[in-house]
């Protein structure tokens, strides 16, 4: 197949760190392995479909669910964001992520239950909170069900905010708690004031219209079928999935 998706050496080299050692065994070819699992996600296919130029499915999927439960996936990302330059400004938006019925069967709990599910007006969502740079390259996600507010994303990804000086969001993150949070760590809030607010917020306008990157993000992350539709019932598979895909997207 013309269209399979291949990992150069160059990218390897920059993933290699964040393997985990092999004891006994040696793996099976990692380069092979690693792309096979990045087509999978990417298209959105079962693990009995992959193309047969990846290996065995079998050990595909054994690789996936390994080195999600290990959390390597999540590291990937967060070890080559945190390898880049501070960023000056930092941006903070939520997105919808429609939950297929696969990922809402079989004995869940009301509402989702555990598996951070949440019926919205749209139907059965998870809610995707996001903390990127003035580039629209993720650091941080925090996953919650989707009728779940933007506040309680904010709030916990407060404390693994990077260092910054500015930090920009719509006006749903406009609350005064937030606020002075935020300047009590050295940033300087860039959000719009709800039109309910008594008198008018200030903020730089200018500065603001850089927001939209976040959105692109999102929109890029969604161009990933897995991501786009979660089918997966388990929380820490579907983030494993959302960390790799922004890892090969944005860091790689």
């Amino acid at each position: 197949m013309s269209n399979l998706l291949w990992l150069t050496d160059e990218q390897m080299e920059r993933l290699r760190p964040f393997f985990p050692k092999s004891h006994g065994k040696p793996r099976v070819d990692d380069r092979r392995v690693l792309s096979g699992i990045i087509f999978v996600n990417r298209n959105g296919l079962r693990w009995r479909d992959a193309p047969k130029e990846y290996g065995p499915a079998k050990t595909l999927y054994n690789r996936w669910k390994r080195w999600g439960d290990m959390g390597v996936f999540a590291r990937m990302m967060e070890g080559l964001a945190a390898a880049s330059p501070e960023p000056k400004t930092i941006m903070i938006d939520a997105t919808y992520l429609k939950a297929h019925r696969t990922a809402t069967s079989l004995r869940s709990k009301k509402g989702g239950g555990d598996r951070l599910i949440g019926r919205t007006k749209g139907g059965m969502n998870t809610k995707l909170h996001a903390v990127t740079d003035a580039d629209g390259r993720p650091i941080r996600f925090f996953m919650s069900a989707g009728q779940v507010s933007d506040y309680t994303g904010a709030a916990a990804l407060l404390e693994s905010l990077p260092s910054a000086e500015w930090l920009l969001a719509d006006r749903g993150y406009d609350a005064d708690w937030f606020r002075e949070t935020l300047k009590d760590k050295g940033i300087t809030p860039c959000i719009p004031g709800r039109k309910s607010r008594a008198r008018p917020v200030k903020y730089d306008k200018r500065r603001y219209k850089r927001r939209n990157r976040i959105e692109i993000m999102f929109g890029r992350l969604k161009d990933w079928r897995r991501i786009a539709t979660r089918y997966d019932r388990c929380p820490k598979v579907f983030l494993s999935a959302i960390a790799l895909a922004a890892t090969v997207m944005f860091w790689l």
